[in-house]
């Protein structure tokens, strides 16, 4: 369960990124964040993965109070999560095994538990016989599925993603939302920014549609 409480967020330049923001999300949901480039969607998503803080306002993510989350607990709170980049940011020196295995290795994991989750992972998105290669010897849709991996390896509760497709052709985009999809059929809370209306709307999930730092619309795609 998200929600936030007229939440505002302004940057130190004075621009204010979010404004009174109100909504909700049930748990379990799968929602797709979208508006214009500066409308606030990577906001939202850094917010909810405390990347960054509001300036106001009040932020509550699995019944925890977000302004409480500190310290040694914001670690802790992350396990929870995945977060996905627009550019992967995998680490080109690393194996993709390696880079899969990340968040477990921080997150002080057995490397027998480690090892165990990532071949699970990688086989979900179909590259564990590619766990020795390196990134920059993989497609840019491999790249975006090892992307995935790593941001599922710890089972988390909730999975952010961040423009996720924005770089990928239109049928490895669908390719990649419905890796997402079959993560929410299990349980995973999914929100998605994404700009690309027309792929989201063959998916029927709901809409959260942001303009200038402020909730313009929330709604589910319109019957064909």
């Amino acid at each position: 369960m998200i929600q936030f409480t007229d939440v505002y967020k302004r940057y130190a330049s004075g621009k204010d990124a979010l404004k009174k923001l109100n909504l909700f999300v049930e748990q379990g949901a799968m929602v797709f964040i979208t508006g214009r480039s500066g409308a606030g969607k990577t906001t939202l998503l850094r917010l909810i993965a405390l990347i960054e803080r509001q300036t106001r306002g009040q932020i509550i993510v699995n019944s925890q109070n977000l302004e409480r989350v500190k310290g040694n607990r914001i670690s802790l709170f992350r396990r929870n999560l995945g977060f996905m980049f627009q550019d992967h940011r995998l680490l080109n020196d690393r194996t993709v095994f390696d880079n899969v295995a990340l968040p477990m290795v921080v997150a002080g994991y057995s490397y027998q538990e480690i090892r165990k989750r990532v071949h699970a992972s990688l086989d979900k998105v179909g590259l564990l016989s590619l766990e020795k290669s390196y990134p920059l010897a993989l497609s840019g849709g491999e790249q975006q599925r090892v992307g995935i991996a790593r941001a599922v390896v710890h089972r988390p509760a909730l999975l952010l993603a961040d423009e996720p497709t924005g770089n990928l052709d239109p049928a490895l985009s669908w390719e990649s939302m419905k890796l997402f999809e079959q993560f929410n059929q299990v349980g995973v809370t999914v929100l998605i920014a994404s700009h690309d209306l027309e792929m989201i709307r063959r998916l029927r999930k709901p809409i959260i549609t942001l303009k200038a730092g402020q909730l313009l619309t929330k709604n589910l795609p319109v019957e064909p």
